[in-house]
């Protein structure tokens, strides 16, 4: 059964001495000594040092989801929202990833096509800074995607009225099993509010952690003939 209190939202009070909560967090810090970045390793395009980067990091941390990426769009207000998702492809023109259309993400990109996307590698010390446009990729390259993805993945899609309130999880599992059992035996085809996007950079940071905070940061800025890049200060 379908908790209204839930359905309806509910309100929070902190107890006063939560308030007075004080965590210090001062002494948590490390000294970044694994690489260093300097202009001569750069690449005329970002997105082909990008795949430089990518690499090491994926010959170095194999079990990591070296592919998460925090997604940031700007809602109806305004305010900034920030989110991982996962990277499906690279290549010359820039960072592709799928979600819902009709989720919070997909509406605030609607409104607003400009988006950051950062990529954070800790092990190798290092960042990614992305700022560019997000367009929806064709309808036949959604569905390419869409047909390779697991099954229950496929039905998931399908499940989740993402970013709206529900009762509780059971709400979830229910529909899961109603199109687990609409679906069976058959192709499962991409619902029209799924699909991909695009960002297309217009301005790429590449961040080296170095020690003494005296990082190593290169900034690419798309220009009418290409690209200019610049050190900047840490």
């Amino acid at each position: 059964m379908q908790n209204p209190f839930f359905l309806k939202g509910f309100l929070l009070t902190c107890p006063s001495k939560v308030l007075q909560m004080e965590e210090n967090l001062a002494n948590q810090r490390r000294s970044y000594e694994k690489s260093k970045l300097s202009a001569t390793q750069l690449k005329k395009c970002p997105m082909e040092f990008f795949k430089v980067w990518y690499d090491e990091v994926q010959e170095k941390e194999t079990e990591l989801e070296n592919n998460a990426m925090t997604l940031s769009t700007l809602d109806e207000k305004g305010f900034p929202k920030n989110r991982v998702v996962l990277l499906k492809r690279f290549n010359d023109e820039g960072f592709v990833f799928f979600t819902n259309y009709t989720s919070e993400k997909g509406k605030s990109i609607a409104r607003n096509p400009k988006v950051s996307l950062s990529f954070y590698w800790p092990r190798m010390e290092r960042q990614v800074m992305v700022k560019g446009y997000a367009e929806q990729l064709p309808a036949s390259a959604s569905d390419a995607y869409f047909e390779v993805r697991p099954r229950g993945s496929q039905i998931g899609a399908y499940v989740s009225h993402q970013s709206q309130p529900i009762a509780g999880r059971e709400v979830l599992e229910k529909r899961k099993e109603v199109l687990e059992r609409r679906f069976e035996g058959k192709t499962i085809a991409r619902p029209e509010f799924w699909g991909g996007y695009l960002v297309r950079p217009e301005v790429m940071e590449f961040w080296q952690g170095r020690p003494n905070r005296l990082h190593d940061r290169f900034r690419y800025l798309r220009e009418e003939k290409g690209w200019k890049v610049e050190r900047l200060a840490p």
